[in-house]
């Protein structure tokens, strides 16, 4: 105990700084400057009510960004289910379409039409040809004469 230190003996008595609430770590201050630094501290209502408006805005925002997230969300799947519709539709007319065209025998309606209705290929007299220019077309604003 070569060096130890007893209080009381030759030197002062170490005394502790009193003090008390949110400054403890510095140095002992006068009634004053705590309150304004208490004051300084603290919340007013202004600043209250400020921080609950801007809250509620920030809230408010969130929510209607999960609303919009949420409803791109439907119109994707409902764009998915539809595009899947149409594939499939178009698959069952094009099958459709094939069935139609196998089952039709045009021999077999060619043959009517000359036997039972009596149709026949038009003579060279009866075919008018028309040169169309290039890039044009045609509107027709009354029938074609017969050319008899």
């Amino acid at each position: 105990m070569k060096n130890a230190y007893i209080e009381g003996n030759t030197a002062r008595q170490i005394q502790a700084p009193q003090q008390a609430g949110p400054y403890k770590n510095y140095p002992v201050v006068s009634k004053t400057t705590r309150k304004n630094r208490e004051r300084a501290q603290g919340m007013t209502w202004v600043f209250v009510v400020f921080l609950a408006v801007v809250s509620v805005a920030v809230l408010y925002t969130c929510v209607q960004f999960l609303q919009l997230k949420a409803q791109i969300t439907n119109s994707v799947e409902t764009i998915a289910e539809l595009e899947s519709e149409y594939s499939q539709l178009r698959a069952d007319n094009d099958a459709y379409e094939s069935q139609l065209n196998a089952s039709v025998d045009l021999e077999e309606v060619k043959k009517a039409a000359m036997e039972r209705l009596g149709m026949k290929y038009p003579a060279d007299n009866q075919v008018i040809t028309y040169q169309m220019p290039k890039g044009s077309y045609v509107r027709q604003f009354q029938d074609v004469p017969d050319a008899e």
